[in-house]
């Protein structure tokens, strides 16, 4: 372990104890708001340190074991310190890897639910059929995580495809994963329709909004525009007969949100105000952040087929994520939501980049 690396976790070694005295302090814990501070600290430092301690104690017993080894005359004996000196020795790279990660701030919307925006993109009615194919790939990914997704809007094609659909996943940590998955995705298939078996490119565009709380980002009634029209598409008894759906528009920013799966027109209203606020406060990120286009146009690309995040091949049962080189042979698994393996790897790069940018 470099010294760098080392002094960063003494410091946070220093500050966990602090953290354990303040939180048995009576001044402390006569404050609400400070023990509320000190316990988040403690917290977020707590699983760091541990694994702090569990790569010394692995370096201090692969020394002791060493020397144990090197003094030994009886060979029986000096084989098995070698052996657990080498056992130990093979813990600390991944350990060290484990505790770099750690140590790369975190993004403070990690926790945050998540509002997904799926359109099709270049492809005609097959990048619809893979937008629906997509969908249910989230679905199922948030079934294994145990977050729950709500309808917001979406727009059927004729054939069974989304032209464009909005949702959003609720749990702890949905950001943290699903904003890996904003961008194009490309898939490679023969289309159903297609009579002479060959293969057609694709693209469904992913965006991955960050939800605002009401603190975060303010509407006022005076900045929307509120238009009310009959829902299309498939529906319940009152959804397509009554003017239900509705369609905000945001004056300062000419952000225009529309949703109709509700047959409430408030509850449909409601729903549209969530979208708006999430697209208002990636914007809000984005400018903080300096950048001229807005964080959702830099995720979604132009939806050309040369743009892509990922590539779906059915024919050779191959998925790429072109960001980290990584390709697996399992499409039906990660159609079904399997998609911790690519999440994993793309988390580790992040964790390296921020790194390498902070001690360049």
């Amino acid at each position: 372990m470099d010294d760098r690396l080392l002094g960063k976790l003494e410091e946070l070694e220093g500050k966990h104890a602090k953290t354990i005295d303040d939180l048995a302090d009576p001044e402390v814990l006569s404050n609400q708001d400070c023990y509320r501070e000190v316990s988040i600290l403690h917290a977020e430092l707590k699983p760091v340190i541990e694994a702090f301690r569990e790569y010394q104690a692995a370096s201090v017993e692969m020394a002791e074991a060493a020397e144990m080894a090197a003094s030994e005359d009886d060979a029986e004996m000096r084989s098995y310190f070698e052996n657990v000196a080498a056992e130990q020795r093979s813990k600390l790279d991944p350990l060290e890897d484990r505790l770099r990660v750690m140590l790369v701030p975190k993004d403070p919307n990690d926790d945050k639910d998540v509002i997904l925006e799926i359109r099709a993109a270049a492809g005609g009615d097959e990048a619809a059929l893979w937008g629906a194919d997509l969908y249910r790939m989230y679905e199922r990914f948030a079934e294994r995580h145990g977050w729950k997704t709500e309808s917001i809007n979406t727009s059927i094609t004729g054939g069974g495809g989304l032209k464009d659909a909005t949702f959003s996943v609720k749990g702890k940590g949905a950001y943290s994963r699903l904003k890996y998955e904003a961008g194009p995705h490309r898939v490679q298939r023969v289309p159903k329709t297609e009579s002479q078996g060959r293969i057609h490119t694709s693209i469904a565009t992913v965006a991955v909004l960050p939800e605002a709380e009401d603190v975060e980002i303010e509407l006022h009634e005076n900045d929307i525009t509120v238009d009310t029209f009959r829902s299309t598409g498939p529906g319940g008894q009152s959804v397509n007969t009554t003017d239900s759906a509705v369609r905000l528009t945001h004056i300062p920013t000419g952000l225009v949100v529309t949703c109709q799966d509700e047959k409430s027109q408030l509850q449909n209203k409601l729903k549209a105000m969530r979208v708006l606020r999430a697209r208002l406060y990636q914007q809000q990120i984005a400018e903080q952040q300096g950048e001229q286009a807005s964080a959702r146009r830099s995720q979604v690309g132009t939806g050309e087929r040369s743009e892509k995040i990922r590539t779906y091949n059915f024919k050779e049962n191959r998925v790429t994520d072109h960001r980290v080189g990584l390709t697996l042979h399992s499409l039906p698994e990660i159609l079904d939501g399997s998609l911790d393996a690519f999440h994993t790897a793309l988390i580790a790069h992040d964790a390296a980049e921020s790194l390498a940018a902070e001690s360049g």
